[in-house]
């Protein structure tokens, strides 16, 4: 193997500083919290007792509710944003499909209802892992979001911690109410 394959194969350390240097855009940031926090609100609202299950109906639910979401805010964005020199719907347009974070934190919740639906699992089993998942995911986000703000890892993980109660809260609400 020639110097050249094996450096092309293995990182350098300006591959790694740049990712690590690597910024999230701020929207990827608000988009995957906001969604994760709907969809985990959306699951413990919908999971009610008394009633019959319906999966599907709950899955439709987180659907159409993050799209609206999106819709909502990448429409506020694009009128809190708007310059006279932008096309007013391109602008728009473009800061609603920006949005695409927001909906894609929602599909773990979307997919295990799915599931349910399909017959693989019980609809409180796929209720109770994707609170607990989202619960695990908003650590995830406010470890990155902090760590790629340069703060230290104990910083991060003192963050990740902030944003698992946000989980941790919305699961101690559906014990509640159930």
């Amino acid at each position: 193997m020639s110097h050249r394959t094996r450096r092309s194969q293995a990182p350098t350390f300006r591959t790694l500083r740049r990712i690590r240097r690597y910024r999230p855009p701020e929207r990827l940031l608000f988009g995957g919290v906001y969604g994760t926090v709907l969809a985990s609100g959306l699951a413990a609202a919908l999971d009610r007792t008394g009633t019959a299950p319906d999966p599907g109906y709950d899955a439709l639910w987180v659907l159409i509710s993050a799209l609206a979401a999106a819709v909502v805010h990448g429409y506020a964005y694009a009128v809190a944003n708007h310059t006279a020199a932008d096309q007013p719907t391109a602008h728009t347009v473009r800061s609603v499909l920006g949005e695409w974070p927001l909906v894609a934190a929602t599909l773990p919740t979307l997919g295990a209802h799915l599931g349910a639906y399909a017959g693989w699992w019980k609809q409180s089993t796929a209720v109770d892992v994707v609170l607990v998942f989202n619960a695990v995911t908003l650590f995830g986000w406010g470890l990155w979001a902090s760590r790629v703000s340069g703060g230290s890892w104990r910083a991060a993980c003192r963050a990740g911690g902030v944003y698992t109660l946000l989980g941790l809260l919305i699961i101690v609400a559906n014990t509640f109410v159930k």
